[in-house]
This record gives C-alpha cells, sequence and structure tokens, in this order.
C-alpha cells in the first residue's frame, strides 16, 4: 500500500457520519467477487471515494489491474442487491462497520502490506486506541501453556495492553478470560463473520468481549469458519499489536504463521521457552533459536515494546485499575477460592463435580495458577487446601 497516497486522501475527507447509501457501496465492494484487499485499497486511492469506483466503467477498471471478472461485476453493480440484504441485518443484528478512510481505522493496520479495506465490529470501538499485544498459540495447549496464556493475557492487562488473539480454542480463549479477568479490554479477530461464533463453545465468551472489547472480522456476517479464512485473519491478529507473544504451537502450525506476518510487518516477536520434551514447545523454542525474544513474563515484552507503544500504556493501565477497583474477584479463580477449605482438602474429582460449568481442563488449569500465586497449596492424592482467608 503506498502509505503517502492513502495518507493524502484521508487529509482531503471530512469527517463525518457514513450515509446508509454510501456504507452500502462498501458493502458492495466487499462483496464483489475476485478483489483481494489489496487490490480494493488500490482502487480506493485511485478513484478517491467508493462511489466514484462504482460509477467506473468496466474498461477503466481493467486499465486498473483489475480482473475480467471482477471489472464486469464492479461496472455492472451485480453485488448491490445482496449488500442490500447484508445492510438489513447488520441493522437489525447491531453490526457496525469501519473502512479504511475512517479515523477510527487503527493506523498500525492501515500501512501493512494487505489491510482489509472494511472492517465489521461489534462492541468499544475504542479499544482499538489502545497499545495492542498479541496473544496466538495451539488450539490443544497443555495445562503449562494455558496457565501461561491466561497469566500474560491478565498482567499485560493490568500492565496498560489491550489483548487480541482470535477466540481460538486453547492459547487464544485463555489469553481473552486472562485479559477480561484483569478487568482490561480484548480484541477478538475472527475469521468468520461475527455473528458466527466459532468454536461455539465460546458463545458466553464472545459475548464477554463484545460488552468489555471489541470482536472484529473483515469476512461479511453469516460467513462460515473455512480453514482457509483462519491465516488471513491472522495477518489482521499481527497489524493491529505492537508486539506479538506465541505461547505453545508446534513449529509449522499457525501461531508460527502469525509470527512470521508479524516479523514481515516490523512488529517484535516473542515467544514463551517451554519443555524441550514437549511438541508443543517446538514453535516457540524454534523461535526463540532464530532470534526472537525469550518472554519469561509479561513483564519482559511490555518494557521492550517501542517507545510510542509504552507511552500508550499509562492510560489502559488507569482504565484496567479502574475497572478491577469498580468489581469484586469474579471468575473459575474465585469460585475456586470459595470452595476449597483452609481446614482441610478437595480432591480434584470433588472439585470438578462442584464446578459443573467449567471443563476439568480449565479447572486444573486455574488451580495450577492459584498454587503459583500462593493462594492454595496441593496436597497428596491431587487434594488441595486454600492458604488464606
Amino acid at each position: 500500500m503506498h502509505k503517502g497516497n492513502m495518507g493524502n486522501v484521508l487529509q482531503t475527507l471530512s469527517v463525518r457520519l457514513r450515509s446508509d447509501t454510501e456504507t452500502l457501496h462498501w458493502l458492495a465492494l466487499v462483496l464483489t467477487p475476485g478483489l483481494g484487499a489489496r487490490k480494493s485499497v488500490d482502487l480506493i486511492e485511485a478513484y478517491r471515494s467508493v462511489e466514484a469506483l462504482f460509477r467506473a466503467s468496466a474498461s477503466e477498471l481493467r486499465g486498473c489491474g483489475v480482473s475480467a471478472t471482477a471489472a464486469q461485476a464492479i461496472a455492472s453493480g451485480c453485488a448491490f442487491d445482496t449488500a442490500i440484504r447484508l445492510q438489513e441485518r447488520m441493522k437489525s443484528e447491531e453490526i457496525g462497520l469501519f473502512t479504511i478512510l475512517d479515523p477510527v481505522y487503527p493506523e498500525l493496520l492501515r500501512h501493512i502490506f494487505d489491510p482489509p479495506v472494511c472492517l465489521f465490529h461489534k462492541g468499544r470501538v475504542e479499544s482499538l486506541g489502545m497499545t495492542a499485544v498479541g496473544i496466538v498459540g495451539t488450539r490443544r495447549p497443555t495445562v503449562y501453556g494455558t496457565t501461561v496464556s491466561r497469566r500474560f493475557g491478565r498482567e499485560f492487562s493490568e500492565g496498560g495492553a489491550c489483548v487480541v488473539s482470535g477466540m481460538a480454542k486453547g492459547i487464544d480463549t485463555e489469553a481473552h478470560r486472562g485479559a477480561l479477568e484483569a478487568g482490561g479490554p480484548t480484541v477478538a479477530v475472527f475469521g468468520c463473520g461475527i455473528d458466527v461464533i466459532y468454536p461455539a463453545e465460546n458463545k458466553k465468551l464472545a459475548g464477554q468481549i463484545a460488552d468489555n472489547g471489541l470482536i472484529l472480522s473483515e469476512f461479511p456476517p453469516g460467513s462460515p469458519a473455512y480453514p482457509q479464512n483462519f491465516p488471513i485473519r491472522n495477518r489482521i491478529v499481527a497489524g493491529l499489536c505492537s508486539a506479538v507473544v506465541v505461547v505453545e504451537g508446534k513449529e509449522f502450525s499457525g501461531s508460527a504463521i502469525t509470527a512470521r506476518l508479524a516479523l514481515d510487518q516490523g512488529r517484535e516477536v516473542f515467544a514463551v521457552p517451554g519443555p524441550i520434551t514437549s511438541a508443543m514447545s517446538d514453535g516457540p523454542n524454534t523461535l526463540i533459536k532464530q532470534g526472537a525474544q525469550p518472554a519469561l513474563s509479561a513483564e519482559d515484552v511490555l518494557m521492550n515494546l517501542p517507545l510510542v507503544a509504552r507511552q500508550g500504556l499509562a492510560a489502559g493501565k488507569k482504565q484496567a485499575e479502574q475497572a478491577r477497583q469498580a468489581s469484586p474477584l469474579e471468575g473459575l479463580t474465585a469460585q475456586l477460592l470459595e470452595i476449597i477449605p483452609v481446614d482441610s482438602a478437595l480432591n480434584l474429582d470433588q472439585i470438578v463435580e462442584l464446578l459443573p460449568d467449567h471443563s476439568s481442563s480449565e479447572i486444573i488449569a486455574a488451580l495450577f495458577d492459584l498454587e503459583l500465586q500462593g493462594s492454595i497449596r496441593q496436597l497428596a492424592g491431587r487434594t488441595f487446601a486454600k492458604v488464606w482467608t
């Protein structure tokens, strides 16, 4: 993307509310077959407005390097019928849209090689104004990975950063939960429509993120979670962030792809080292061998962010502190502290039975976290006792 050209276009645009007609044109652009993100941005740069783009002839568009199929689709306006239905759906489901020409569009993302021309959203758009750190990793984490991801999510939030991830199973899910526990916002980037909850088990989490942070997707509402969408999604996760942390994953995995994209975008890349006996440590350990910075704590990451990003942490830290003061300790760890006694111990199986809304893996990770904090201690026979009241 030509940074100078797009900057000039932005300077000539007045800050105003987008009309329904203009929004309809943006939706038609997104729905036009055969156009990628980079080509769409190039066309907006060339025509300076989306309405002018749709007034162009097919031959003019072909002269801009647009394929014959896409040029004919734009010139004929064949996507507008679908765009009208999508616009009605967005209004009924309270789904928002911002474009690459809108002031709210994240500046870091605007300048990647192929920024999304439009982003659908639900939640608090102001979350995009915070310094962001991405946490990525495997969908099949170990207890160690689950615990680290949740802890880093919480500590990044406490440090004033907005945690960005993809709400996939495993590492992503725990990162979002950690951020929410700390009272800070978190951004989930979907590889499907933002009204398509994937995985379905994260429906409750998605609602919490929309209430306290932001859900984003460049895929129109209703788009299924096709496997090929997730590498496309990953460039947005990396593009929103000043740094990306890889917690667990195999050497050739989605998290490794995100790390490579982050490096290509000039972002800081960190990796959490893991045991060499675990296949899930292959990805981060290899990244460290290749020059990525090891992350032994959230502070290792926050202290090594670029200066501008570090300067933006203060406001986020204040916001997270206010949120924590406004509400008591919540979540699974709070429930565990309530049910685990001080003068006797509970077996893990008993704890799982007392918390039917949580999986055993979630409970084990939370117990491990509380043990590291010194709040509980593990005794013989997988039993646990509280060490403070």
